[in-house]
């Protein structure tokens, strides 16, 4: 890379940099959804933490239904020589890893969402307490 080559990257990054950053705003071309603010209702994350509970509950019985008998129908198939019992066995150990990775997943969706309930209450609580202190040290200035 010549010099004047690196002065002119420079320069360029320069002129970025002194056009400033845009914090909290959209560009002048516009985009976004429109002048709504982050809202969180602690009624809907209530209600996907229920369900993400429920999907984990519901595929922790459903994904288990044949884990047994073909747990089974491998150890046979193995035991009378066949390749078709290692290959059920790897299918086998395949679907609860598979099972368990989803199951994890459900259940870090429904935890996620009930830390997030009690983090905005326990935030709605430091605010409200922060607006009363106000109010009241208004009171005494």
């Amino acid at each position: 890379m010549a010099w004047t080559e690196w002065e002119q990257l420079n320069a360029e990054a320069a002129a970025r940099r002194s056009s400033g950053m845009q914090l909290n705003g959209l560009p002048a071309e516009g985009g976004g959804g429109g002048d709504k603010d982050l809202v969180v209702r602690d009624n809907e994350l209530g209600k996907l933490g229920n369900m993400a509970y429920d999907l984990r509950e519901r595929f922790r019985v459903d994904s288990d239904h044949a884990r047994q008998s073909t747990f089974d129908a491998s150890i046979e198939l193995f035991n009378d020589g066949l390749d078709t019992g290692s290959a059920l066995t790897e299918l086998h150990d395949a679907w609860n890893s598979k099972t368990k990775v989803l199951k994890e997943a459900c259940a870090h969706i429904s935890n996620g969402l009930d830390f997030a309930r009690s983090q905005h209450a326990k935030d709605d609580v430091d605010i409200e307490t922060s607006l009363k202190a106000s109010v009241i040290s208004s009171y005494l200035t």
